[in-house]
């Protein structure tokens, strides 16, 4: 089985991965039969060898990997090979026989694609998505968003009024990790578990999203006192590891996103494409976005990739790979 999951909607992604490795098996079996790779620097002879191991007492070989497709978006790839060189044109090239590898891959093999919104001309996109089940996550729009809120909390247990829904969507908007934090929140402060708006605006604050915003600036800044200070002030406001993670990385995605962007775009219509709340701080993003450097910034959202593979795989406590992973970004040599 072969599947192509990509967009910008990352939770939905996840909760679809899951839903996949529910039918495949025992849990405890499955881990051991998992394999996690990070696409940007995996070659396919990589892949080829975790896709060919016969599963351990278990029906099924899963194996996931994250942003390989993005390598082969027009510009990002012309703009890799340019500054690898012949190497790397070697091993963008060696990626065209994969759409016959799946073809005789083993049927134990359940071999997922993962990635964020890649170009229409994605070269390797076009050549493979004939042969897999493809899935599209978009950001949700205003109403959809709040069809998903009222589900979420009904799914949890809980009541919502409509208007703590229409609040909840303007203050949050479209970033679902966020938003489930903030519902899970929510539910546990709500008395009856009916949540209303004078809970929302109680709750719901822009406190850890400013802090952030000041983690990632001491991150790219190199101020690794700072940054280990911030995330640890984000620990005792309630923020889990996980969350800090996909908030830190969600930050990091807008700045490359609105770089994309940028060029004959107004920032409302930015703010509009990106999904993101009227309210949210536009202007602290572009100031991100004009003050650093943007390779620094995909270099350090590489290795909050890694990161995050690391932990799902199992590899590192997601508390202890956070802190590792804020002192590497911050320490880390800038070229």
């Amino acid at each position: 089985m072969f599947y192509i999951f990509y967009g910008p909607d990352d939770f939905s992604l996840s909760r679809r991965v899951e839903e996949i490795k529910g039918t495949l098996g025992s849990g405890d079996m499955l881990v051991v039969n998992t394999a996690r790779l990070d696409g940007m620097h995996l070659t396919l002879a990589e892949l080829k060898s975790r896709c060919d191991v016969v599963p351990f007492l278990s029906p099924h070989r899963l194996v996931i990997v994250d942003g390989l497709l993005k390598r082969f978006d027009p510009k990002k790839g012309k703009a890799a090979q340019d500054r690898q060189g012949k190497k790397s044109r070697a091993g963008m090239k060696e990626w065209q026989a994969l759409p016959a590898y799946v073809q005789v891959m083993p049927e134990t093999t359940v071999l997922i694609l993962l990635d964020g919104p890649i170009e229409a001309r994605n070269s390797l996109f076009k050549k493979l998505s004939p042969l897999a089940t493809t899935q599209y996550f978009p950001l949700l729009r205003i109403p959809d968003l709040k069809k998903w809120i009222l589900q979420r909390v009904q799914k949890a247990g809980g009541k919502v009024t409509p208007g703590a829904v229409d609040l909840l969507a303007e203050k949050v908007g479209g970033n679902l990790w966020v938003m489930n934090n903030e519902i899970t929140k929510l539910l546990m402060y709500a008395d009856d578990t009916l949540i209303r708006e004078t809970t929302v605006e109680k709750v719901v604050g822009y406190v850890q999203e400013a802090s952030i915003f000041s983690l990632v600036d001491a991150v790219i800044l190199s101020q690794a006192r700072v940054a280990q200070q911030l995330l640890h002030r984000l620990y005792q406001e309630g923020a889990s590891a996980g969350y800090v993670l996909a908030m830190v990385g969600r930050q990091l995605r807008l700045v490359l996103l609105a770089k994309e962007l940028e060029p004959g775009l107004s920032p409302v219509e930015i703010r509009s494409r990106l999904g993101l709340s009227p309210k949210y701080p536009v202007g602290k993003l572009f100031g991100q976005l004009r003050r650093y450097n943007v390779s620094r910034i995909a270099e350090a959202y590489g290795k909050l990739v890694e990161t995050d593979i690391a932990i799902k795989s199992g590899r590192y406590d997601e508390r202890l790979a956070l802190e590792l992973l804020v002192f590497d970004l911050a320490t880390a040599r800038v070229t």
